[in-house]
């Protein structure tokens, strides 16, 4: 294998003549690389690359009981987890960010150590999901890998630099901010070498290897050595500026966080505890669950395992998840945020079927879930399979509301009958409003129990009628709880814009009480009012009054609460009594 010093050693002739010799070799000189007589002038390599990396990249001031409280609105239990997975996540992009703005490298530290994270659990309890949580949240690029697709270079598979290049993809080609992302490589279990298979070990143990560079700090080109496409990319570039670019990516401020579900490893620690104790004690280690022995995971079981210590070295954080049982499934589901509802009402809705699940609907799918022993991954099927012949046979018969209810899953062929005959049609749509109000009661409790997280974050004072909004809009369109809340502030936007409007157009400053803006809110809502049509309004049913007492008195300000919107006629002869008779 040629050495990568000696390949960035060479100059664009020799790449030329190299990716010439590949192209006649490959198409029998079908294929011809035609260069320009002149070539731009080649400035001078210096010896280190250019550094145009913008300073302050990110700016990241979430703290870890900020981070805890985004997790809990999508995440049920794994109270440590998250303490665990938001605590190190905002300390290592916080000290990125108090790097760019002091001035300070990190790198000056002797022996800086990051604070990559190992995530141990069964299969089917949200790890995946909530590093794609954390990812979203802090907006840094992050990918996503299994490491049984890599393997050591030379073998066959995939290269692990390949996850940094992909990184600086989902960066859209910013090295800078590339730099500052998550990689997160799932199945991590699998790449541990077997100490009773021969064979496959070579390349197990290789990824590893591989993975430890990368993990703590090095440097990774960009440029793909012996591929074609990268060797034009390069020519293309030289023939274009006359410089020779090193696009390469350094990986100190990069978090690697993998996973796995680690079958097998709670046998590898009770048999450690075991040989720890003697008599009773030996027995009472048997007892203990899988969770409970995870808990007590040592560097030494992780080797034992079959990790190089190396590899575990590079990971100092660990991070256990707890197995989800028939109630914390039925959490899930009932949680507002959860992708498993959502995206079955989302498939109704895309044929005009609004569906609304009720309390002991979701019990008995959790229950059915819950016996298939794969996490929250058993719901998604449990889902599917009680609502295939609905979402078959609805969309063809005009229906447009349906009432997800226990006695609709013990009996699916039966009440799908029915509901398709609209023989009881009014009993549908009893069961569906219902149904309706009971979930956006929920969802509006929900809102006031989490009013610090929406209120302070959105910059809305919620009071109880723009929960109750909030709620309807969330039920009636298929949305997350963050959207529902962007959208009523910003309608509360448009109302204060309205304002500013009369003020404007009409030399009148009008000041909306609360009670008026949550009514004005109302009518976006809930009869698709317009600014435009409510401006009008504010201008048929008030200017001339308020004109009238502004010549007579040479008052300019008013205030509108709901009670004068409704009845502007009795609002204006009160104001009118009062200013000028």
């Amino acid at each position: 294998m040629t050495d990568k010093k000696n390949i960035r050693s060479q100059d664009p002739k020799k790449i030329e003549k190299e990716l010439g010799e590949f192209l006649n070799k490959k198409f029998g000189g079908n294929v011809k690389i035609i260069s320009p007589s002149v070539l731009p002038h080649q400035e001078p390599i210096s010896g280190k690359p250019a550094d145009n990396r913008r300073k302050n990249l990110i700016n990241f001031n979430i703290k870890p009981e900020e981070l805890i409280a985004y997790l809990d609105q999508y995440v049920v239990r794994q109270a440590k987890a998250k303490s665990v997975l938001a605590t190190k996540i905002c300390t290592h992009f916080n000290r990125i960010r108090h790097s760019q703005t002091s001035g300070e490298e990190m790198s000056k530290i002797t022996g800086n150590i990051k604070s990559n994270i190992l995530m141990l659990g069964p299969t089917g309890i949200g790890k995946t999901y909530l590093i794609k949580l954390i990812a979203k949240k802090i907006g840094v690029p992050f990918v996503k890998a299994d490491a049984t697709k890599f393997s050591e270079t030379g073998y066959v598979g995939g290269d692990v630099e390949d996850l940094i290049r992909d990184l600086v993809k989902d960066a859209n080609d910013d090295i800078a901010l590339a730099e500052c992302g998550i990689v997160y490589i799932d199945e991590i279990d699998k790449i541990a070498a077997s100490p009773n298979v021969i064979g496959a070990q070579v390349s197990r143990t290789g990824v590893q290897r591989a993975l430890l560079k990368p993990m703590e700090e090095t440097d990774v080109d960009l440029k793909v050595p012996h591929d074609p496409v990268s060797m034009m990319q390069e020519l293309e570039a030289y023939q274009r500026t006359g410089k020779r670019s090193r696009r390469r990516v350094n990986t100190s401020n990069i978090l690697f966080i993998v996973s796995g579900a680690f079958g097998g490893l709670s046998d590898v620690i009770r048999t450690r505890l075991s040989k720890q104790n003697i008599g009773f004690g030996s027995k009472l280690v048997k007892s203990q669950n899988d969770n409970d022995l995870l808990n007590k995971t040592k560097a030494e079981d992780l080797v034992n395992f079959g990790f190089e210590s190396e590899f575990i070295g590079r990971i100092p954080v660990r991070c256990i998840l707890d197995p989800l049982s028939e109630e914390d499934l039925f959490s899930i589901l009932k949680m507002p945020n959860n992708p498993v509802t959502l995206s079955k009402r989302l498939d109704f809705n895309a044929y005009g079927i609004k569906i609304v699940f009720t309390d002991d609907a979701l019990k008995f799918l959790a229950q059915k879930a819950s016996k298939e022993n794969t996490g929250a991954r058993g719901l998604v099927s449990a889902v599917e399979e009680a609502l295939l012949d609905f979402e078959e046979k609805l969309p063809s018969h005009n229906i447009c509301k349906f009432a997800v209810t226990k006695k609709v899953l013990e009996d699916p062929k039966n009440h799908l009958n029915d509901l398709i005959s609209k023989q009881n049609l009014a009993t549908w749509d009893m069961l569906y409003e219902k149904a309706f109000l009971d979930h956006k009661t929920y969802i509006s409790s929900y809102i006031k129990d989490n009013w610090k997280t929406f209120s302070i974050g959105h910059g809305l004072n919620l009071s109880e009628s723009l929960c109750n909004m909030m709620a309807l809009c969330f039920c009636n369109t298929v949305m997350e709880i963050e959207d529902a809340v962007k959208k009523i502030k910003k309608l509360h936007d448009s109302v204060k814009e309205i304002e500013l409007e009369v003020s404007k157009s009409y030399n009148l400053n009008i000041v909306f009480e609360e009670d008026a803006i949550d009514f004005l809110i109302e009518q976006f809502i809930k009869h698709n009012a317009t600014s435009e049509e409510i401006l009008t309004k504010i201008y048929d049913n008030y200017y001339d009054g308020f004109n009238l007492i502004r010549e007579k008195t040479g008052k300019n300000r008013f205030f509108l609460t709901k009670k004068a919107l409704v009845d502007h006629e009795t609002y204006l002869n009160d104001l009118i009594r009062k200013e000028i008779i």
